[in-house]
């Protein structure tokens, strides 16, 4: 057989699998760096680690008298702060829900692909092998770990800060039996949890917005703002029959955690409307992003 006759060898095809999925965990890691060594991020997160000291402290001064935080009343959890001081993680995370969370990760989402736009980097983050969907599903995944992050903060914040003011120990749940502080711990963890569950609608929301403009601050004023709007629409008595429709309507249902035996009508509904709400504005937004002409 002459050489021009012998066998050729079958070049060896190797898996692109193995090569894309360690690009995308380097991507993701790339990110969630990126996200969290930002001026911007770490002064959201300072602010959100400051609210629970703020509460602390004031309950602290105004009951060292004896008296009744603000005659008994106040938000949910806040009268029982003096008696046990697990009661600011509650009232911390009852305080920051409404406003503070959600805007600081409407902030992060709506600048995850308007900032990249504004910056001039988005085209160089879409070069092979990374592709369009997967840039969009890291960035969802990094606003996520931030909602996550973010209510830990607030959570651990307010342990640490009811600790030093206030005493520790078996704590009575809203249907008036009493738990073991272990249990009244293990129950504030699963709140802390469905507080950042309850945060995957608005940064679905907000990353949406941000891939109809090029602008990051446009994107989260408008995730704000939306934010805002919904909030003020959802006390309106009128506007009760498209309400449990809202986003932030069920958000506080996570007190009922604190029930004896656990409520958990109004929490399912909570999550099921935030999947409802990740399904629609993450499609929106794969859809908008994947059809979008990046020119920067």
């Amino acid at each position: 057989m002459s050489r021009a006759e012998a066998p050729t060898k079958a070049p060896v095809r190797t898996s692109a699998r193995p090569v894309r999925l360690v690009w995308s965990l380097g991507l993701l890691r790339s990110e969630l760096v990126t996200t969290f060594r930002r001026w911007r991020t770490l002064a959201l997160l300072a602010v959100l680690a400051g609210v629970p000291i703020l509460i602390g402290v004031a309950v602290k001064i105004e009951t060292s008298d004896g008296s009744t935080f603000g005659g008994g009343g106040g938000p949910a959890f806040i009268a029982q702060i003096t008696n046990n001081g697990l009661f600011l993680v509650f009232t911390s995370l009852a305080a920051t829900l409404p406003f503070f969370l959600p805007m600081s990760v409407g902030v992060v989402a709506g600048d995850a692909i308007a900032g990249e736009a504004n910056a001039g980097t988005l085209r160089y983050l879409l070069v092979a092998p990374a592709g369009r969907t997967r840039l969009l599903l890291t960035k969802y995944a990094t606003t996520m770990a931030f909602c996550v992050v973010a209510t830990l903060l607030v959570a651990v914040s307010a342990l640490v800060t009811g600790a030093v003011l206030f005493p520790l120990g078996d704590l009575v749940t809203i249907s008036g039996t009493r738990i073991g502080f272990a249990e009244g711990l293990w129950r504030a963890f699963l709140i802390a949890l469905v507080v950042a569950a309850s945060l995957v609608g608005i940064a679905a929301l907000g990353l949406f917005v941000s891939t109809l403009t090029s602008s990051g601050i446009a994107a989260m004023a408008t995730t704000v703002g939306l934010l805002i709007t919904v909030q003020i629409l959802d006390q309106i008595p009128q506007l009760h029959a498209i309400q449990p429709y809202f986003f932030s309507h069920h958000w506080l249902s996570f007190a009922d955690l604190m029930r004896e035996p656990v409520y958990w009508d109004e929490l399912v509904k909570n999550l099921e409307l935030q999947a409802l709400y990740a399904a629609v504005f993450g499609s929106a937004a794969w859809a908008r992003f994947t059809a979008k002409d990046i020119t920067a």
